[in-house]
């Protein structure tokens, strides 16, 4: 089947792998010029990490990634407050860990494909399925029919919005927006040491990268708009909201416009009734956003697009695909959502009390039991991956 995958983030391009090596013709493209760059530091085990393993790209997710040793809380002055060694809370992952900055997953998938039609610098704009194929117009005016289409475009999918209805009838906001860039030169600098600072309403998390370069990550309470394509304006909101703290965060601002890659954006989760609609389905984000705050993220889409390649594979029939797609994922996504939801706390407590108890429990993340309890499901990834084709 000719299948037409709009996004290369992390689920396009692991789609387009795995339907190629089932025998399908995939297409993809993306809205931006060329890849996306930067991005927030996602952890990376589990399913999605034995879905990596199957594609072979795993020595370069090391490469690229970093074992981070210490996560470590810090009051304003810098005085260390909690921490522990994220490698132990993972549990038994011994060699099948690594932390990676979203956009270097993203390339190392997008570079392992092979015989993919790529086009960049497009989009969709209407999409009409007759039950036969979908016809599909392009932003630059050229059309073309596919027998498939799925939107891996992420939080803000436009195949969502065209085949399924608009954004707010599936989104649900978390209530906190999340803000990350790098800059180069920045001091101070701890090699493999996640270092955050947490008041209430607001989090800042730093992380030395290569390069001498270093990662700030920003969530923070917030109730109004937040300014969509407009940097300058997204920047402007996030020194409104931080104005007056102290520590660390002036200097980071005074930064701020330095920035190599800037991102802002609300944490928020998309729940949909269905997956699929006709010849149209979703995967990845655009499908199901767990959000920021419920972790694996990348790795759920990794494992999301290898089950619909693998069903795509074994029959040419998309509705019974997307059905057992659905069937197989849904309850799991549900679980990690209802998990994040709890997790808000953690990332921007919502008053002293939340934020005494979040730096206790922190404390205590190097006992199993109390990791156990805190994360709970989101820990656990109970799936099990179909068999992948031979040769």
């Amino acid at each position: 089947m000719r299948v037409l995958i709009v996004g290369a983030g992390i689920a396009g391009p692991t789609l387009a792998f795995w339907l190629r090596r089932f025998g399908h013709e995939p297409t993809l493209i993306e809205k931006a010029p060329q890849l996306r760059a930067g991005g927030y530091l996602v952890d990376f085990w589990g399913s999605g990490f034995e879905v990596a393993e199957r594609m072979g790209i795993v020595p370069q997710l090391f490469d690229r990634g970093y074992l981070v040793r210490e996560v470590r809380e810090v009051s304003e002055h810098g005085r260390r407050v909690a921490h522990f060694d994220p490698r132990r809370v993972i549990g038994n992952a011994e060699g099948r860990y690594v932390s990676i900055v979203r956009s270097d997953l993203a390339s190392a998938i997008y570079e392992s494909m092979e015989s993919v039609e790529t086009i960049f610098g497009e989009t969709v704009t209407a999409l009409g399925d007759d039950g036969e194929r979908v016809h599909v117009e392009f932003a630059s005016g050229a059309a073309r029919d596919f027998d498939l289409v799925v939107g891996a475009d992420g939080l803000h999918s436009e195949v969502r919005r065209l085949a399924f209805g608009p954004e707010a009838a599936f989104e649900r906001y978390l209530g906190i927006t999340v803000a990350v860039f790098d800059v180069a030169g920045y001091r101070p600098r701890e090699e493999l040491v996640a270092v955050s600072n947490t008041r209430v309403g607001m989090q800042m998390l730093r992380l030395s990268l290569r390069d001498d370069t270093t990662m700030f990550v920003f969530t923070f309470r917030h109730d109004g708009a937040v300014p969509s394509d407009d940097v300058p304006a997204q920047q402007e909101l996030l020194r409104r909201r931080l104005h007056g703290l102290g520590g660390e965060i002036p200097a980071i601002l005074e930064r701020m416009p330095e920035a190599r890659t800037f991102y802002l954006d609300r944490a928020s989760q998309i729940r949909m009734p269905s997956w699929s609609r006709g010849r149209v389905g979703l995967v990845g984000d655009a499908a199901a956003c767990p959000s920021l705050l419920a972790g694996q993220g990348s790795a759920l889409a990794m494992v999301e697009s290898y089950i619909l390649a693998a069903g795509l594979g074994r029959s040419d029939d998309h509705r019974a695909a997307f059905a057992a797609y659905e069937r197989q994922l849904g309850p799991l996504v549900e679980a990690k959502q209802d998990a994040a939801i709890g997790l808000g706390a953690a990332f921007a407590p919502r008053n002293r009390l939340q934020l005494i108890l979040r730096n206790t429990v922190m404390g205590l993340m190097s006992l199993r039991p109390v990791a156990n309890l805190v994360m709970g499901r989101s820990l656990r990834d109970p799936i099990t991956l179909p068999p992948a084709p031979i040769g």
